[in-house]
């Protein structure tokens, strides 16, 4: 099948897919949750700003999908969306992807101000235009791939009227710079064989699978690191925050370990992938209903 959606109906659930609808919608909310951590509350002012970065990144991963089009034809996961399916041509999916990043540049310009929209900007950049490609080339990729999780917060803490130059940001970009690698990582172990099949330099081809599970852990450990210092930099301070991301960190822990505790008898990275996801959430979460809040240190 090649052609066009017939009707709008159609045509909607095309762009729905195109645009990874989950994952467009957790940098909406890291976005939101470094406007809370910047100001310490909720006002329509992020409204608009938060609406423009989910659109840029429906944008950007539709944009990717067209990039990536005759890969993923390889990939059972991948080969039932609209591009390698034929349910809609490559210059319609491209319309789609430019339309979406250029409204939502336009939304977070006139919502906000030029600083949050370039940074807006950068992610698609960095996503589609270094991220992209450099997957096709080496395993490392997620590194310098991981900036990406590092950005939405900090067009949240420009629109809240706070210096990019501030250690608290810092602290918040960092802590989800270091959570992207482990969730990339844990992605492509997941479906390592399928990217291998798909002329991806899979991580598999490099490591053994105790390796794999070895080296996976290490960048969990990380981030449970970096999330518990976030406190010591400013951004919340309350002791049952604290408690809240010690605990979190805890049972992020324990979730990864069960990586290397069987690490002989073989490995499935798909509940560490949940679990990882699940911890984001609830930190951004503890985070923002901190300052929120305002809860004392006592």
């Amino acid at each position: 099948m090649n052609g066009s959606p017939k009707n709008l109906a159609q045509w909607a659930k095309i762009v729905i897919e195109l645009s990874k609808i989950r994952i467009s919608q957790l940098v909406a909310l890291s976005t939101l949750t470094g406007y809370i951590i910047a100001t310490g509350r909720l006002s329509f002012e992020i409204v608009l700003p938060t609406m423009g970065i989910f659109l840029l990144a429906c944008g950007s991963a539709a944009l990717n999908q067209f990039q990536e089009r005759k890969i993923d034809k390889f990939m059972p996961r991948t080969r039932i969306r609209p591009l390698p399916s034929g349910r809609v041509n490559p210059s319609a999916a491209l319309i789609i992807a430019f339309s979406l990043m250029t409204i939502g540049a336009g939304v977070v310009f006139f919502s906000s101000n030029m600083l949050a929209m370039l940074l807006g900007l950068l992610t698609g950049v960095w996503y589609n235009g270094v991220y992209t490609p450099l997957k096709q080339k080496t395993t490392m990729a997620v590194i310098p791939g991981a900036l990406i999780g590092a950005i939405p917060p900090a067009v949240g803490w420009v629109v809240g009227g706070r210096s990019l130059a501030d250690h608290q940001l810092w602290a918040v970009a960092f802590f989800f710079f270091i959570w992207q690698i482990p969730h990339f990582w844990l992605l492509l172990l997941r479906f390592g064989k399928q990217y291998e099949a798909a002329g991806f330099p899979s991580l598999t081809r490099s490591f053994s699978v105790p390796q794999l599970a070895r080296i996976t852990f290490m960048w969990i450990l990380a981030t449970a690191a970096a999330c518990i210092v976030i406190p010591l930099f400013g951004s919340g301070h309350s002791l049952l925050l604290i408690l809240g991301l010690f605990l979190a960190a805890i049972w992020l822990v324990w979730s990864g370990a069960r990586l290397i505790r069987n690490i002989n008898a073989g490995v499935s990275f798909g509940f560490a992938f949940k679990d990882i996801n699940i911890y984001m959430m609830l930190v951004m979460a503890m985070l923002s209903l901190d300052r929120l809040l305002n809860l004392p240190f006592s």
